[in-house]
């Protein structure tokens, strides 16, 4: 039996699964990404929190961007051209990847106004980062409908995750 899907549509755009998907995976990646900068800004040049905040804004832009691309050209080019609406939809739904970034820089922006020296301001964007990867997971299982088990262990591996990272930067500057 033929499908009545639109073809601009990707598969699985109506169901629950995929709308918690799109709307939080990123944010659970961009979150891990934003950690992963954090860590790897360990000697940043003169202005080390403007330059830290730069980091995380544009390494999440430019992750978006590749995010946005994978999906138009790997999945929906051998269906056909993605059209001016199915482009504006996946930027949307990529856009997480950008939203997870900005809670770290600004920890790293109001760092100073809290009297955090730059180590600090390291540590503060860190935790912002893990907390939000917990955060945006717990948001996608609950969106998913998950029991809240469920909602609990998808948690746990978001902070277990975190303090895995969180290790590594104990490790890298110790």
């Amino acid at each position: 039996m033929p499908s009545s899907r639109d073809p601009d549509t990707p598969r699985g755009a109506g169901d629950a699964g995929h709308r918690a998907h799109a709307d939080y995976t990123g944010g659970v990646y961009g979150s891990m990404l934003a950690a992963s900068v954090v860590i790897g800004a360990g000697s940043l040049g003169s202005f080390p929190r403007t330059e830290l905040v730069l980091l995380l804004l544009v390494t999440s832009l430019v992750f978006w961007i590749a995010h946005v691309h994978a999906q138009l050209f790997g999945e929906r080019l051998a269906q056909q051209a993605p059209n001016r609406r199915v482009v504006l939809r996946v930027c949307r739904e990529e856009w997480p990847i950008v939203k997870a970034a900005v809670p770290p820089a600004a920890a790293v922006a109001v760092s100073p106004l809290l009297g955090l020296d730059v180590p600090g301001a390291l540590w503060a964007a860190l935790s912002v980062a893990v907390a939000g990867q917990v955060g945006w997971s717990m948001a996608a299982a609950r969106r998913a409908g998950a029991p809240r088990r469920l909602v609990a262990v998808t948690a746990s591996v978001n902070l277990l995750l975190g303090l895995l990272i969180v290790c590594f930067k104990i490790f890298l500057t110790h």
